[in-house]
């Protein structure tokens, strides 16, 4: 492990890293006993102690949004918080293992638990989903989508963050990863200006039809990319093609994309379970050739942005002869689903996906013990395996 500082961290400072450090805001938000706890150390003299931060699961070390907010506390009432960092950002982490170490006064470090654990836990845990998700699909980019879905403006951060944690990692073991997101508060964790987005839903039903609405689309922005969504009217092929034929020039120079987004009520148009299959037997039959479980089957066969899908749409592109008109998938892209598109090889040229949020919140939950009082080790029974580790890791140069 090693001392860190946040200035020592990749990429931008989080924007509310420092609005939420004021006493009355984390007493106001810590859990009562800690604040009660604070008062008794107050009263009776403080102690040096050390806190061991864990997850029971595993999962990729994403601690920059703690470690800022910890120092700016730390600057804030004056005092300094030595952290040793067992597992950089983007290393995989074991269940059990400390992520980090705190040292410093207990009176200004039992209070801050609650929020530090707030900024932790959920992080680490999108940036494992997203790394397994870019390394199930590596020749495929991701564009994070989970803005929608995320409880507020901290969150969001967190998640955007998480997903360019994870994504840094699969990309140094060769995937493409995450190429950026979708709106420009959160871009500038994936190193962009601007979130990348075209169309929503509601522009294809304002413009009566999905041909219209890219025409105005690109009068518009005539010298963006365009990604069109087909599946409003339930006639993707139909209306790709439509659209691809109305703008020969973009679809020719690769700056045409077609999104499919269909829900899981129906099946692409012209599929059904006969012919889904019929189409993973023309391009991918060892897909189907195996015990499936009924969640695989339905990302393979089923309704919705399945293999089949997506496949049925490749050979219709080519056929009218648009083969450099790109496939944009969404709609439930998690690991699962991103393995069995894998093992279909789905031509799928972009991923957009906000399903790295964790989908098991109490696998969340990061827990932090004080395993030392003044020098001398000290943790509740059950806990033992924090000392052992820290010092192993020590001994170790920071490996195990």
């Amino acid at each position: 492990g090693s001392a860190v500082s946040v200035l020592g961290s990749r990429g931008e400072a989080s924007p509310s890293a420092a609005e939420d450090v004021a006493d009355r805001v984390i007493s106001a938000r810590a859990d009562s006993y800690f604040n009660r706890t604070k008062a008794v150390v107050h009263r009776f003299g403080d102690a040096r102690v050390t806190y061991a931060v864990f997850l029971r699961r595993p999962v990729i070390s994403a601690p920059r949004l703690m470690l800022e907010w910890l120092h700016a506390v730390a600057a804030s009432r004056g005092t300094a918080f030595q952290i040793e960092v067992m597992h950089e950002e983007g290393q995989w982490v074991g269940a059990g293992d400390p992520l980090l170490y705190i040292h410093g006064s207990f009176e200004n470090l039992v209070d801050l638990e609650t929020m530090l654990l707030q900024k932790l836990g959920a992080a680490c845990v999108a940036a494992h989903n997203a790394y397994q998700m870019c390394l199930e699909l590596p020749q495929t980019a991701f564009l994070a989508m989970e803005a929608r879905h995320c409880a507020g403006a901290e969150m969001q951060d967190m998640m955007a963050y998480a997903a360019s944690v994870g994504s840094r990692a699969a990309q140094a073991e060769g995937a493409k990863g995450f190429i950026g997101n979708a709106n420009d508060a959160t871009a500038h964790w994936f190193g962009a200006p601007k979130g990348y987005g075209t169309m929503p839903h509601a522009l294809i039903g304002y413009a009566g039809s999905t041909v219209r609405a890219a025409e105005m689309f690109h009068e518009t922005f005539p010298n963006e990319n365009l990604t069109v969504l087909v599946d409003y009217f339930g006639r993707e092929v139909s209306d790709g093609l439509a659209v691809a034929r109305r703008f020969p020039e973009l679809a020719a120079s690769g700056r045409l994309a077609m999104r499919l987004d269909t829900h899981g009520g129906r099946f692409l148009e012209g599929l059904d379970p006969a012919e889904s299959y019929a189409v993973l037997e023309r391009h991918a039959p060892q897909a189907t050739r195996r015990y499936r479980s009924e969640t695989e089957l339905r990302h393979l066969t089923g309704t919705g942005v399945s293999a089949a899908a997506v496949w049925r749409m490749r050979e219709a592109l080519d056929e009218a002869g648009f083969p450099k008109v790109r496939i944009v998938a969404s709609s439930g892209f998690g690991v699962t689903k991103c393995r069995v598109m894998a093992e279909a090889k789905a031509p799928i040229d972009v991923v957009g996906t906000g399903s790295f949020i964790p989908n098991t919140w109490s696998e969340t939950y990061a827990t932090a013990d004080i395993v030392a009082y003044d020098g001398v080790p000290r943790v509740k029974i059950g806990r033992e395996f924090l000392l052992k580790r820290g010092e192993e890791r020590r001994r170790n140069g920071g490996q195990l």
